[in-house]
């Protein structure tokens, strides 16, 4: 399987918000043309992820004062959602390399901070090593961040749903140290001890690589640690950085399914005869559908959107209230992202007909990418937080995943 290299192409540093915004909607463009593509052979988008690091989009979120341009999560929002509405593979990939960055910017050191927004602005990736499989439970984590005898640390697991890591130049690695409390080691992918599996073979978001990596004794310098139980300890937005991504992503599924149905029902469906029409557009029951479709989708960017103005608002004053209410708008959008791009994934095939169905068309990705990406974390248990909160008052916990 093929590497990152080692050194991706130089980066465009992007100056600001509106800059981002462009440059997204341009990637888009381009990768839009071969999703169907990728996705049906699953060709891992090496070329596809440099030309991303060298647009600088990935450098976004370094603060200014780092040399980035620290744009607000209302225009990461957008971004991750235009990309997902060309290729929801390729949007979740970078997912954890903006969380990690931000985890850094939680929690890394100014060294550490210097250091790795040099590097993500230099267009190397961060992937991640979080979850593990055959545990208790997603928070159940048992790969191990042992002291070694030269200071560092020696890095001891498996990891499992590790999207990014195979194109990775770097690996954040979520561990228990000998305190027993939860630390991220950033790990070079290339270190010794470190395999990267390429076993993933879900039926939706095929080419993100989503497999397994294997920490075999890893020697961990002492500075490339980072406390991460420490972000738990006051309001933090971690949990609601994370799944306002994820949000994003299931927004981009949804409007890039509509706006494919819709293309393939004004250039190749037949109306039905019954309804006395020349084209299938014209079927006012066909555009009644899209209205209902229509809605969802509006209602999911509306949502999206106002979940990331919370989220910048509780960044600019970061207070228990002000977090509570991020995590609670997040969740709100995320519930509503998710059921508008799994029904719209599945609408596609009743506004648009039999032939629809034709697996070389590949339309059906839509709704694979949908069903697989909405199984990150069950929406269920948003609802009841937000249940909670409308009842009884009671804020959301600070578990990282809300």
């Amino acid at each position: 399987m093929a590497a990152p290299s080692e050194f991706p192409p130089a980066a465009h540093v992007v100056r600001d918000d509106a800059e981002a915004l462009a440059l997204a909607s341009e990637l888009a463009a381009e990768f839009r043309s071969g999703a169907a593509a990728r996705d049906a052979e699953r060709r891992l988008p090496h070329a596809e992820l440099d030309r991303l690091s060298a647009s600088g989009l990935l450098g976004v979120t370094v603060p200014r004062a780092y040399g980035g341009a620290g744009v607000r999560h209302t225009t990461l929002a957008r971004v991750v959602r235009t990309l997902a509405s060309a290729d929801a593979s390729l949007a979740q990939i970078p997912q954890s390399h903006f969380v990690y960055v931000n985890v850094l910017r939680a929690r890394g050191s100014e060294e550490q901070r210097r250091f790795f927004f040099g590097e993500v602005l230099a267009g190397r990736r961060l992937g991640n090593a979080q979850s593990e499989a055959g545990t208790k439970h997603v928070q159940d984590i048992r790969t191990r961040l042992t002291a070694g005898e030269d200071g560092g640390f020696l890095l001891t697991g498996e990891k499992h749903y590790s999207t990014g890591a195979l194109y990775a130049h770097w690996i954040p690695v979520l561990a228990r140290g000998d305190d027993e409390e939860l630390w991220v080691a950033y790990v070079p992918r290339s270190a010794d001890g470190v395999t990267v599996v390429d076993d993933w073979d879900g039926m939706g978001q095929r080419t993100t690589a989503s497999g397994t990596v294997r920490l075999d004794g890893v020697r961990v310098p002492a500075d490339r640690v980072v406390p991460h139980h420490l972000t738990f300890r006051g309001p933090q937005l971690h949990g609601a950085v994370a799944q306002l991504l994820h949000s994003a992503i299931d927004a981009g599924i949804a409007a890039g399914a509509l706006e494919e149905a819709a293309a393939f029902v004004r250039t190749k469906s037949r109306p039905w005869f019954e309804s006395g029409v020349e084209r299938a557009s014209d079927d006012p029951l066909l555009i009644q559908r899209f209205g209902e479709l229509s809605l969802r989708v509006r209602s999911s960017d509306a949502l999206l959107a106002e979940a990331a103005r919370a989220v910048d608002r509780a960044e600019a004053d970061l207070t228990d209230d002000l977090a509570a209410e991020a995590s609670l708008a997040v969740a709100a959008a995320k519930v509503v992202a998710a059921q508008a791009a799994v029904e719209t994934g599945s609408a596609l095939f009743e506004v648009a007909g039999t032939r629809a169905a034709l697996d070389s068309l590949n339309l059906h990705r839509h709704w694979r990418d949908a069903r697989t990406h909405t199984l990150h974390d069950p929406t269920r248990w948003k609802v009841q937080h937000l249940g909670r909160w409308a009842l009884n008052g009671t804020r959301p916990p600070r578990h990282g995943l809300l």
